[in-house]
Parts: C-alpha cells; sequence; structure tokens
C-alpha cells in the first residue's frame, strides 16, 4: 500500500501490449505515494506479465486479458478495478515507458489542488518535446487535436492523443465506459464524454521519452478512421448535451447551417452543371437562391461553434 497523495487513494493504471522490455521500468518508476499500480497485460505474447510481477512491487495487480482488447478496452478494465478497490483518482500510463512518472504529481495536483475532474499531458506546452517528436507524427497529431477540438467540445484542449491522463472516481462513475472506443481513440472519445457531463478538463506540460519503444499505431490507418470517428462523436455530443440532456439554440443553429449549406451547395453545383452543359448561364435569382443558403448557413454553423466555445467547461 502506497503513502497516499492530500488524503486520496491513487491507482495507476498500465495497459500493456508486449511490453516485456519497458514495463518493469515503468513500475518501477511509479512514486511512493501511489497505493495501487494495476497492470493490464492485454492478451501479451512475451514475457510482459513475467516481468512486471518480476520487480517485486507489493502494489502491482497484474490483470490478463485472454484476448486483445485493444488500449481503450484494457484501461477500461484497469479503470473498473481501481474503483472497486476503492482509488479515488486514476491514473493510465502506457506501458512503453515513453511517460516520464516524475511528473505524475503534476497531474494529481491539478486535480487535488485545482479541482478539475479530469487532467492530462501536452507534448505541446512543453517546447523542447516537439524537437523530438517525429514529423509525422506531429503533422498528425496537430490536425486531428483540431478535429478532436471540434467533436468533443474542450477547444482550450490540445494534444488529446496524449496517454498520460488522470481521472477522479466521481467522474469515472458517471461515465458510460461501455460505450467509449476500445482502440486507440480511446483518449478522444474519453473527453467528448467528459464533456457531455460538463467535467472540467486541464492541461498540463508534459515532455515525452522517445527510445526504443515501437509505436503500435498507423499514421495512415488514424487519418482514415479518425475522421469519421470523430465526426460521430460531435454529432453524438451535440444530441447528448444540447438536445437530449438541455435543449440549447446550439443544436438548431447547426441543424438548420448544415441543412441551408447543404443546399446551397447541391442546388448551385446541379445548375453549375446544367450551364455548362446547355451554355446556357444560370438567371441571377438562380445564383442568389445557391448563394443566399450558403452564406446563411455558414453564418448559422459559426455562431453554434462560437456558443460551443463559450459553453466549454474550463
Amino acid at each position: 500500500m502506497g503513502l497516499m497523495f492530500e488524503g486520496r487513494r491513487i491507482a495507476v493504471v498500465i495497459p500493456a501490449h508486449n511490453e516485456e522490455k519497458f514495463i518493469g521500468g515503468v513500475i518501477k518508476d511509479v512514486p511512493e505515494f501511489v497505493d495501487f499500480i494495476i497492470v493490464v497485460d492485454d492478451a501479451s505474447t512475451d514475457g510482459t506479465s513475467h516481468e512486471a510481477t518480476a520487480v517485486g512491487d507489493p502494489r502491482v495487480i497484474l490483470l490478463r486479458n485472454e484476448k486483445n482488447l485493444g488500449v481503450g478496452g484494457a484501461t477500461k478494465r484497469g479503470y473498473k478495478r481501481a474503483m472497486e478497490l476503492g482509488a479515488n483518482i486514476v491514473v493510465k500510463v502506457d506501458g512503453d515507458g515513453q511517460m516520464p512518472l516524475n511528473r505524475l504529481i503534476n497531474l494529481l495536483e491539478a486535480i487535488v489542488k485545482e479541482g478539475y475532474d479530469y487532467a492530462k499531458g501536452n507534448r505541446f506546452l512543453e517546447g523542447g518535446s516537439l524537437k523530438k517528436m517525429p514529423f509525422i507524427r506531429l503533422v498528425g497529431n496537430i490536425i486531428l487535436t483540431f478535429l478532436t477540438k471540434l467533436a468533443s467540445g474542450y477547444w482550450h484542449i490540445f494534444d488529446p492523443q496524449n496517454g498520460f491522463t488522470a481521472i477522479t472516481s466521481r467522474a469515472l462513475k458517471a461515465l458510460p465506459l461501455e460505450r467509449i472506443h476500445n482502440g486507440y481513440f480511446f483518449e478522444n472519445d474519453m473527453l467528448v464524454n467528459l464533456n457531455i457531463f460538463r467535467y472540467r478538463v486541464k492541461d498540463v506540460p508534459i515532455p515525452t521519452i522517445y527510445g526504443e519503444e515501437e509505436s503500435g499505431i498507423k499514421i495512415s490507418s488514424i487519418m482514415l478512421t479518425f475522421p469519421w470517428l470523430l465526426l460521430k462523436r460531435f454529432l453524438y455530443r451535440v444530441y447528448q448535451k444540447y438536445v437530449l440532456r438541455d435543449f440549447s439554440p446550439i443544436a438548431l443553429f447547426l441543424f438548420l447551417g448544415f441543412l441551408l449549406l447543404a443546399w446551397g451547395f447541391f442546388f448551385g453545383i446541379y445548375h453549375w452543371i446544367k450551364s455548362v452543359r446547355t451554355g446556357v448561364p444560370a438567371s441571377t435569382g438562380t445564383v442568389m437562391l445557391s448563394v443566399l443558403p450558403l452564406i446563411l448557413g455558414f453564418q448559422l454553423v459559426l455562431e453554434a461553434l462560437v456558443l460551443d466555445i463559450q459553453e466549454s467547461p474550463r
């Protein structure tokens, strides 16, 4: 049992898949004030489980998945075990040794001393980390960050793919964990669901360590799948937050805005193609019937986004 932190029980959840080279070092770096270290071996085919227990730390609780659930699925299993153990704050750390556990206290202080419900690492706030980040990963992260801002509604949050996080048990109990994504989309999906319940989230400057580890994330796969997932989560959040739980003009502005944009776009394309084929230019009235909906639709969507930014829990 750890020494506790400010009277809170702290659990660290480490999802790990084939991390025998790094898992032991990660466990050794966990601060003494942490009460539980929950290692979730996600159907590893190497010695991950052996290396985790070989450290000899009495705080280690090893869970093994018979089949691979993905980083999100493994983390959720660890979250549930942490809540069963009575943890007040649950930290998620990857098993590849990329996260500096000496900064774990910064995440906890954001929750304990500043009253946030969820704290996450942000490599972009730690200037030196960007120089070490592979260029392709940097560009992909920036693109996905802006898409995640839109989907999650946390416009002040950056680096949503960062897996170094801390969350209160209160927030964990409220979230529909069974609905949250099991794969690498897990961190993004957590932000979407946290916003629905209006939980406060803070970015904490955290450097990242790049060494011999091999990332299981394929940038090409992420860029093909994440935008579609983020669009679906955006619609889900708008419905949950601004229609089902508390009706807001944001939903109305978005619905009418997208409807007008679609009308203006397709009506304009249809008549443009028609004029090209016939050689007869569209009339002024026809052009206005395309342009005016586009302008009004854009203004409504923009107003909805401005209101959504103002609604972002801080």
